[in-house]
């Protein structure tokens, strides 16, 4: 009768267990379960990196139609599947597609496009409230995409993740077959001379950190300093048990409005400047359901 006396002792001098502190309040900034909106699942593009490593593209067609169209149609074809990760240049871009650059281009596809550099309307449910070097305005659509101004025309901002269209020289605006992503904190002279047709919301780690290349314009000089492309997929492609969802924060609500004054005038002791560049701005997007 020792031990379970003993057992019994124990438990009666255990400590309580501590109390549970409650959830801090929301904050006026904290996006609602209804700000949380469905991306659909064509508008979603999976790359399958060599290593199982995945990236996920959001697509702007509302933005690029034709460019955009095109991309749809390659990723169709399976067209990037064995091309590879080409160019990484640092504080520059990462770009993908045939670094052969002879790779017959998958039927169906159209060039030459027309320059889809400009949007048709700034119409930004946000405005941020200081204008920068490269527009007199700038802010978010409603469906979380990041726009600008010069009070004539208005555009996409080539920011960190962005994915823009690679192309020869004017009239040229590329086919949509070779893709990069900025990996320095913005390429904003980028701005209006290459089209955009989308940005990483997933895996964009895999595509900042490749090792850079000292070659010129940091192509790999080599075949095996790429990184394979195993797969290009539209998520609309993927069996609907394995596909990927996600949900982007919607901006038109007083919610986004006071998270983007608390980012342009953030709390002591961080000094605030009274307003931030259009790609410092973060856009949630989210994974919903198992990955």
């Amino acid at each position: 009768m020792l031990i379970p006396f003993l057992a019994l002792l124990a438990g009666a001098q255990a400590a309580p267990p501590p109390p549970v502190s409650p959830p801090a309040p929301p904050l006026p900034s904290d996006a609602i379960a209804a700000d949380w909106r469905p991306i659909p699942d064509d508008e979603l593009m999976v790359i399958t990196l060599g290593g199982n490593r995945s990236v996920v593209i959001r697509l702007a067609p509302r933005f690029a139609p034709e460019h955009v169209a095109n991309v749809r149609k390659l990723a169709l074809a399976h067209w990037w599947d064995d091309t590879s990760v080409y160019r990484v240049q640092e504080n520059w871009v990462t770009q993908w597609g045939d670094g052969t650059e002879k790779k017959p281009l998958a039927p169906g596809i159209v060039e030459p496009l027309a320059m889809e550099f400009d949007i048709p309307a700034f119409d930004a449910a946000q405005r941020l409230s200081r204008s920068d070097a490269y527009s007199t305005a700038s802010g978010v659509t409603a469906d979380g995409w990041p726009i600008a101004t010069d009070g004539k025309a208005a555009w996409m901002p080539h920011c960190y993740g962005t994915v823009g269209v690679a192309r020869d020289s004017l009239p040229k605006t590329g086919s949509g077959a070779e893709l990069f992503t900025p990996i320095s904190g913005a390429a904003r002279r980028l701005d209006r001379n290459y089209t955009i047709v989308g940005r990483i919301i997933d895996g964009m780690k895999y595509m900042s950190a490749m090792p850079r290349s000292d070659a010129a314009m940091g192509v790999y000089a080599t075949e095996p300093e790429r990184t394979t492309i195993v797969s290009v997929r539209l998520a609309s492609e993927i069996p609907a048990g394995e596909r990927p969802k996600f949900e982007y924060r919607s901006t038109d609500n007083v919610r986004f409005a006071a998270y983007i004054k608390l980012r342009e005038n953030p709390a002591a002791p961080t000094v605030g400047l009274g307003g931030i560049d259009i790609c410092d701005l973060p856009l949630a997007t989210r994974r919903v359901g198992a990955k």
